[in-house]
């Protein structure tokens, strides 16, 4: 074999060796960002974080409903859905950082995520128990739940030196015209009535900046008024066909189940008026499933009924009142 044959292998092998390494380095790299430890989070004004933008329907692109509100090394979440801790996780937020739940009701798409917030968090070594605030019945639903996993987080707390405080929850039950303030931050509860089960929408104020957070279809004068004057409002949109329109497509259907769940959401067609109603400066658009496919078909309907800006954020996106 001449010379140049055996520079020309041997620059190859050398070429090989280091796409190999490289390759190697940019997985690591990205396990790491997977998988690898998260640097507790700042924020140095009020930000709302759409941690989950889904709905209780499956959606890959889409995590259960879970809205953070921020501000310094504070998180609050509004409901845990499922998938919560791959939801932090997409927003770049420790899952043992957000120190406080509150839920807008007790339908399991807000509070399948909780066991997976609570146990996660404990090994990723929260040190407090977590905190969580929710309408009459919390209690029980959080009763059950611990109960449910009370074997195995004995035998973790067995098994590994975790500080026992973080696989606790700490509830209280909260009706509307409940007040907090916490650093700087105060928030209320709104009572929203008329629906299957007690529900509460949630204010945020921080300032002159203020955020209203909902996760229920009913009673929309109520919290039209409960959100007057906010800077986001963030709130649901759904798409339910009417049966009509259903059994005109040649689709079978339960019209009865159709109506029912429409009566549980605030439409498509009506979510904008209500935003109008409140005087909203922002609409933010989550617990999304298709249809519509496309967000500038969300924005053509809602815009019919609503002059301000709409957001329909994607999981992990962050949005500053």
């Amino acid at each position: 074999m001449n010379l140049r044959l055996v520079l020309i292998f041997g620059l190859v092998g050398v070429v090989a060796l280091a796409w190999s390494a490289a390759f190697v380095v940019w997985r690591a790299a990205e396990l790491g960002a997977l998988v690898g430890p998260l640097e507790e989070r700042h924020y140095p004004s009020l930000t709302v974080v759409a941690v989950g933008t889904g709905s209780d329907y499956e959606n890959p692109e889409r995590l259960g409903p879970s809205t953070g509100v921020a501000w310094g090394n504070h998180i609050v979440l509004v409901d845990a859905g499922r998938g919560i801790s791959e939801a932090l996780r997409n927003a770049g937020i420790p899952v043992n950082q957000p120190e406080l739940v509150l839920l807008t009701h007790l339908l399991p798409v807000n509070t399948l995520g909780l066991d997976d917030l609570l146990y996660t968090g404990w090994l990723e070594d929260r040190e407090q128990p977590l905190r969580l605030l929710g309408p009459p019945g919390t209690g029980a639903l959080v009763e059950g739940l611990l109960a449910a996993h009370a074997q195995g987080s004995e035998a973790l707390d067995r098994a590994l030196p975790l500080t026992r405080l973080g696989a606790r929850i700490e509830v209280e039950e909260v009706e509307g015209g409940y007040t907090e303030e916490i650093d700087g931050v105060t928030l209320r509860a709104g009572a929203l009535s008329g629906g299957p089960l007690p529900a509460l929408a949630w204010r945020f104020e921080r300032g002159k900046r203020s955020v209203v957070i909902s996760g229920t279809g009913w009673a929309p004068e109520e919290l039209a008024e409960f959100a007057r004057d906010t800077d986001l409002l963030v709130h649901e949109a759904v798409y339910i066909p009417p049966p009509e329109d259903i059994e005109g497509a040649g689709v079978i259907a339960d019209p009865e189940r159709l109506i029912r769940e429409a009566a549980l959401h605030t439409s498509i067609e009506d979510v904008g008026a209500l935003a109008r109603r409140a005087r909203a400066r922002q609409l933010v658009l989550i617990r999304m499933r298709p249809p519509p496919f496309y967000d500038f078909q969300i924005e053509v309907i809602v815009g019919k009924t609503y002059d301000g800006p709409i957001i329909i954020p994607e999981d992990g996106e962050s949005l500053t009142p």
